[in-house]
């Protein structure tokens, strides 16, 4: 479930805000709760933070969009160089033994920045805004992910998709990824989306045509069990949320920071 900043995510929000790096290998438990017994963080402070730690600012055609020297970009870069390195290896490592190595990567805000949507939705999540934000397939990519994505496919790591995005939204997912250059691997076999009128037999403790009960976190480590399945081992795997990446199923896993949504 997306819960907004103003409806849940305040906690979580705020460690992100304060521009600290999620893991370079390993995601950690930097998670904050509600459950404080304190007066929380104030809200429009917090969104000044955001904004900040973003270098948010309106280009010449009115999209927010991030700067390339703000904490922000520092801290994708960092995070980057570290899995980039873990990617080498893992390469390096298949080579020797006959392995398959493969990279998994969320899509929203961890290729695709949706930060334009969060500042003029007051982060406030929609279903509807929402849906239109995404078939315009117009967003940035975060800073670097595209060429992440180009660098594993170049050491010979297979690459794959793993998105809480609907299958309906599938033609414009592969023209926005298409549009800032993660144009690899973007066929239906890598680039697996929520289907909850046909699910997947690998889902079937969860999901049925008649009811989809699966949480974030069970349709992502239930994606990435089955592409281990077909013969891949998952060196890195790659997400902006916590739930994109707990679960099993992968060596190594990077989050990506992300202060304006929490998907439980």
């Amino acid at each position: 479930m997306r819960k907004s900043l103003r409806a849940a995510a305040i906690g979580a929000a705020c460690a992100v805000a304060g521009a600290a790096l999620y893991g370079t290998g390993v995601a950690t438990a930097g998670q904050s709760t509600a459950n404080s017994t304190h007066e929380p963080y104030n809200i429009g402070l917090l969104v000044k933070d955001i904004d900040t730690y973003y270098g948010a600012t309106l280009d010449s055609n009115g999209v927010y969009q991030a700067s390339q020297d703000s904490q922000y970009a520092k801290d994708l870069a960092r995070l980057e160089s570290s899995a980039k390195r873990s990617i080498d290896k893992a390469a390096h490592k298949a080579k020797r033994h006959g392995e398959n190595p493969a990279v998994v990567f969320d899509i929203d805000d961890t290729l695709l920045l949706s930060l334009d949507y969060e500042k003029k939705t007051n982060y406030t999540y929609n279903s509807t805004t929402w849906a239109d934000y995404v078939a315009k397939a117009d967003r940035p990519a975060v800073f670097g992910t595209p060429e992440l994505v180009a660098y594993a496919k170049s050491k010979g790591v297979e690459v794959f998709y793993n998105s809480g995005l609907k299958e309906s939204q599938r033609v414009s997912a592969v023209a926005n990824l298409k549009k800032v250059g993660a144009d690899i691997n973007l066929d239906a076999d890598h680039m697996f989306l929520k289907d909850a009128a046909n699910p997947p037999a690998y889902l079937s403790d969860c999901a049925t045509a008649a009811a989809w009960n699966c949480t974030t976190v069970q349709y992502k480590s239930g994606t990435r069990k089955h592409i281990e399945s077909l013969g891949y081992d998952i060196v890195a795997n790659f997400g902006d949320q916590y739930s994109d990446l707990e679960g099993g199923y992968a060596d190594k896993k990077y989050k990506l920071p992300n202060p304006t949504y929490f998907v439980s």
